[in-house]
């Protein structure tokens, strides 16, 4: 794929040049509507969509856990005082009772730090889909001891359901794009990958609504709120075992040709594209190795570059000052004097939800890499204006309407880009073999990112006050120019032509015989 002298991406392939079209720019909303019309009906059918829904099940589970703690806390710190009370006829100290909270809420991003490196074993061992469904068991069993430690008057029962509810997030949050990629034709790979982080988000406002005072975040019904989350591991539980296994993995990975044909014709239902798609898999195939161990992928040149991308983009997402936001957001409002700082959080979830459905529609227009060069800057700017703000907010406290405003901007230039490709754009950069390390690797650094600043955003908060947001700047302006030099595009690509850039080069090809390649 190059792009020539007019500006337009020419495909090379076994017949010579082709001309892709509608990607010029120059094309009508009509135009576009009517190729989207044409792939949808070439290549959506009723099992493709079913898989794609169903495994997005998981994430909706993980961000209602994400969004229902915060609203309940003190409900919730009072059950831990009561306990703590009926056993040592004492109440427990401030200090141990702020600690036990904050080790409940964590303990999620620590888990799922730990399922993390169970992600390349389960995904090669049983497949993507069946990988999923084993680990649905996770989010069940660390969803009913949440919800029993109520009734049985136990606290540990609490923080020991979160911790394995965390490694459910670990491993379903790397097993999902997996399965999505390996189920989706090409031209919507990103789109459908974009699916996880829509229902991550949706879940998240979700919780944010159920954990109301006026909801279920009550003293009575809290635990009843916890649970439920059984009701999407149930319905994944019912639907995903009737979906087919990822043709990739079958092919390439088991040598299963003729199932992954079958599986191939059940999801796009036309002829033509199950043969293009097996020849497209049977080159992928033949440049893939059978399994890379962890030390190749650390040691091998091809996996050098990506590996440093990846890097920059998930640390450049969880640095962004995103997490904070969304962990901090009531307090943040409450101290800048709005009297219902819990429906301004509620906006905050409101707007994730929005642009994560924006990035859907842009991902496979727009591409990865445009739109993650807009967010980290667009990141950036917005970090410098939360400094700006906050400091200031004391002398005018009107500025807190213009903070509202830029938290927004912050969400929303989060969940264009950084936000939903951080977690796909490993699968897209790496080979069949190495993928499941890469989306383990992924997992691990966006996971621990959320650990570390929940744990270490407050004292800084403490220790910078509002330059403290300059530190995310620089976060956001560094992936910004790295990945401006250094990211290829993928949108429209097959994982074959994507590898061929890394294999057996030091580095990323930025320039081409015909012209300057970045921004392909």
């Amino acid at each position: 794929m190059w792009v020539d002298g007019r500006g337009k991406r020419q495909a090379v392939g076994m017949g010579g040049v082709q001309r892709v079209p509608g990607v010029d720019g120059r094309h009508s909303m009509e135009d576009l509507s009517s190729m989207v019309l044409v792939n949808s009906e070439n290549q959506l059918t009723v099992t493709l969509l079913i898989s794609i829904m169903a495994a997005v099940l998981g994430s909706l589970q993980i961000g209602y856990h994400t969004g229902n703690i915060n609203a309940p806390a003190r409900v919730i710190e009072e059950f831990f005082n009561t306990t703590w009370r009926s056993r040592h006829n004492q109440s427990m100290p401030e200090q141990s009772l702020t600690f036990l909270w904050s080790l409940s809420v964590s303990m999620k991003d620590f888990g799922a730090l730990l399922g993390s490196l169970g992600v390349k074993g389960l995904a090669d061992t049983f497949g993507r889909r069946n990988a999923i469904l084993i680990v649905n068991a996770l989010s069940v069993v660390g969803a009913f001891l949440m919800s029993m430690s109520k009734a049985t008057g136990s606290f540990e029962m609490l923080i020991v359901g979160r911790l394995i509810f965390g490694l459910f997030c670990g491993l379903v949050m790397s097993l999902n794009p997996l399965y999505i990629q390996g189920v989706s034709p090409t031209n919507l790979r990103g789109a459908f990958a974009t699916l996880n982080q829509v229902s991550f988000a949706s879940g998240i406002l979700l919780g944010m609504v159920v954990g109301l005072e006026t909801v279920l975040g009550t003293e009575e019904n809290w635990s009843l709120m916890l649970s439920l989350s059984l009701i999407p591991a149930t319905l994944q539980y019912m639907s995903l075992p009737f979906c087919p296994e990822s043709p990739r993995y079958l092919f390439i990975n088991k040598g299963k040709e003729m199932e992954a044909e079958a599986a191939l014709k059940r999801l796009r239902g036309n002829p033509e594209m199950v043969m293009k798609e097996m020849e497209e898999m049977r080159e992928e195939a033949a440049h893939s190795e059978t399994r890379v161990t962890v030390r190749e992928f650390l040691r091998k040149r091809r996996y050098r570059q990506p590996i440093i991308l990846v890097l920059i983009i998930n640390l450049g997402s969880q640095l962004s000052g995103f997490n904070a936001i969304i962990n901090y957001s009531t307090k943040m409002f409450a101290q800048s004097n709005f009297d219902e700082a819990e429906y301004l959080t509620l906006g905050v979830g409101a707007v994730n939800v929005a642009f994560t459905i924006v990035a859907f529609f842009l991902v496979e227009r727009a591409g990865r890499r445009k739109l993650l060069l807009a967010g980290f800057l667009s990141l950036a700017i917005c970090n410098l204006l939360m400094t700006i703000t906050y400091s200031i907010l004391n002398i005018v406290p009107d500025i807190r309407n213009i903070q509202v405003l830029v938290v927004f901007f912050l969400i929303s230039a989060y969940e264009v880009g950084p936000g939903p490709i951080s977690w796909f754009i490993a699968a897209e950069l790496f080979d069949q073999s190495a993928r499941p390390i890469a989306m383990a690797f992924t997992s691990m650094l966006n996971w621990g990112g959320k650990f570390l600043l929940a744990l270490l955003f407050p004292p800084l908060l403490n220790m910078c006050g509002a330059y403290v947001y300059l530190l995310f700047m620089c976060m956001a302006l560094f992936a910004f120019t790295f990945n401006m030099f250094r990211l290829p595009e993928t949108k429209g690509r097959t994982f074959d032509d994507i590898a061929a850039e890394f294999r057996g080069a030091e580095g990323i090809p930025l320039h081409n015989k015909m012209t300057f390649n970045t921004f392909t």
